[in-house]
């Protein structure tokens, strides 16, 4: 009993520091922060945040994939649902990423800005992992072209690639305050993300 609730209380410290780190790098971005700016953040002594991680790097690579594992594991369950329709499939995927934006800012700018956009730092160091993401929204796509639901005119590839820039695109707008982000704004984003990509896909264009 004892060792469980030590490992509880170790657990809720490590996710302190982890959150403590979202908002510091939300708010000065990655590169302008101190592991001691986190540690003041977290209210926890400096030497506490290098017992749980190795370094600042850790931490926002620790961000990154908490919640891209979950991404992932969320597209390929949808892909394995055949009683949903490409569009209603492509729709899930904007929302859960709206929807992240919608409840967590902070964590999504950091992940956009640190970590996606960062093409000579982490967003190289994790590529492979990014791509990931494209081929599971291909893979949806590529179904649906060998079903005749898309038209084959567009490669799968492309056409994941065009989905997640575009949502991206409208996440790094949300951040950067460029276009409104109420309510509306976000169930709004879902539907002209999915309908200007699929509209393209539509069996109705010719190839």
């Amino acid at each position: 009993m004892a060792s469980t609730t030590r490992q509880q209380a170790a657990a809720d410290k490590r996710r302190q520091i982890l959150d403590a780190a979202v908002r510091v790098f939300a708010r000065q971005g990655f590169h302008q922060c101190r592991v001691s700016d986190i540690a003041d953040e977290a209210g926890v002594a400096y030497g506490l945040v290098y017992h749980y991680f190795d370094s600042k790097e850790e931490v926002l690579d620790t961000l990154f994939l908490e919640r891209w594992d979950v991404l992932l594991a969320m597209i390929a369950e949808l892909d394995a649902r055949e009683e949903l329709s490409p569009r209603e499939k492509l729709y899930r995927i904007a929302s859960f990423i709206f929807d992240s934006y919608r409840h967590d800012p902070e964590l999504m700018k950091v992940i956009i800005v640190e970590v996606t956009r960062a093409a000579n730092s982490f967003g190289l160091t994790h590529l492979t992992k990014i791509q990931e993401a494209y081929q599971g929204i291909a893979r949806i796509v590529e179904r649906a072209q060998e079903e005749g639901q898309f038209h084959t005119g567009v490669s799968a590839e492309f056409a994941a690639l065009a989905f997640y820039g575009a949502v991206e695109q409208v996440l790094t707008a949300w951040i950067f305050e460029v276009l409104p982000h109420g309510e509306e704004d976000f169930d709004r984003a879902k539907e002209f993300v999915v309908e200007t990509v699929c509209s393209g896909l539509d069996v109705g264009r010719t190839d």
